[in-house]
């Protein structure tokens, strides 16, 4: 969906292209929706399209990433000014931060975006970057929104830092071609095609690209911020309001690797019970959220991070790649999108 805001783009002076995008999870429609405006032709090419939550068969698309991701945003700082790959993803963050609200303000709540509070919780260790950060800092060099750090009587047990500041949160539950190659999209019948654009989220045969799966818990109780805590034995902890009455997604377990479909009962238990120590308020006087649904998804991690750059095919054709962004496809999407509509016209 684009934004009322971006619709009004001027169009740069550049001869119109027939672009495939491969891939139709939120990097790849991000990415479809700033070429249309721009005056090309987009095809989508993907294995998995969007369907509804409840038809999902969640083993068969377990890989569909965009379907069972928490899909919010939280704000992970560059360490310095010489960090690069940190302040361009900071920087797509912000890109992405802007377009939730344009969207928001242009077509409302159907779109399935909230803007709530974000609380951020770090126990020792707390990392450097984030023990030196003030408020004005936070507001003026990184434009984070409502920012403020907690107290100490704010913190949950064992927390040794807080903040919080202005988040967003999506319920992508709101809105068949596999292909081997990339080689073989430009083969494809009745298609003339000028780009590709691998938005597959894994790539195809990239040996940096790993799994890290991750399962969570969908509930029927409401909470009134995204919430997130980093764990001194590097677990973490979260929540994710699904707007538009869809409950709260509780999280979540990051494992390199590993391939099973199944969800763990006890992982489900592990999960409630870590984050009620984080907010008691949802389990007061004994009660224990109403389990909706055990979510497994794998998120396309790469080593050395997101994939963001122009290839040449053999065939004569040029491929812009844009994937490998682990969990944060939803965060840096928009961002990610001005990038690949900027390699489009270099």
């Amino acid at each position: 969906m684009e934004s009322k805001s971006a619709q009004k783009d001027g169009k740069l002076p550049v001869d119109k292209l027939h672009c495939v995008v491969v891939g139709v999870g939120v990097i790849g429609l991000s990415v479809a929706n700033r070429l249309l405006p721009a005056g090309h032709r987009v095809a989508i090419v993907a294995r998995d399209f969007p369907q509804p939550f409840e038809a999902t068969d969640a083993k068969t698309q377990i890989n569909y990433t965009s379907l069972w991701a928490g899909a919010h945003n939280i704000w992970v700082l560059p360490t310095s000014e010489q960090d690069l790959d940190g302040m361009r993803d900071h920087g797509f963050a912000r890109a992405t931060f802007a377009h939730m609200s344009d969207l928001l303000a242009s077509y409302g709540t159907e779109t399935g975006i909230a803007f709530t509070p974000g609380l951020e919780y770090l126990e020792d260790p707390v990392p450097e970057v984030y023990k030196d950060l003030t408020e004005r800092r936070a507001a003026r060099e990184l434009g984070i929104l409502d920012f403020r750090l907690l107290e100490r009587r704010e913190l949950p047990e064992r927390v040794a830092w807080g903040c919080e500041y202005r988040s967003w949160c999506v319920n992508p539950m709101t809105i068949k071609m596999e292909l081997r190659a990339l080689d073989e999209v430009t083969a494809l019948p009745d298609l003339d095609v000028d780009t590709v654009i691998n938005c597959s989220g894994t790539g195809f045969g990239d040996p940096a690209v790993f799994p890290t799966r991750g399962q969570s818990v969908l509930v029927a109780e409401e909470c009134t911020a995204t919430i997130t805590r980093q764990n001194s034995d590097g677990t973490w902890t979260f929540c994710v309001p699904r707007p538009c009455a869809g409950g709260t997604i509780i999280g979540g377990t990051k494992q390199p690797d590993d391939w099973s479909l199944d969800a763990d009962p006890a992982v489900r238990e592990q999960l409630l019970d870590a984050f009620s120590r984080t907010y008691p308020e949802m389990f007061a006087d004994g009660k224990q959220p109403h389990a909706l649904r055990d979510i497994v998804g794998r998120r396309p991690a790469r080593k050395g991070g997101m994939r963001l750059e122009k290839e040449a095919l053999n065939t004569g054709h040029r491929v812009i790649h844009a994937y490998g962004l682990g969990g944060r496809g939803y965060e840096l999407s928009w961002g990610v999108a001005n990038a690949v509509l900027y390699l489009v016209y270099s």
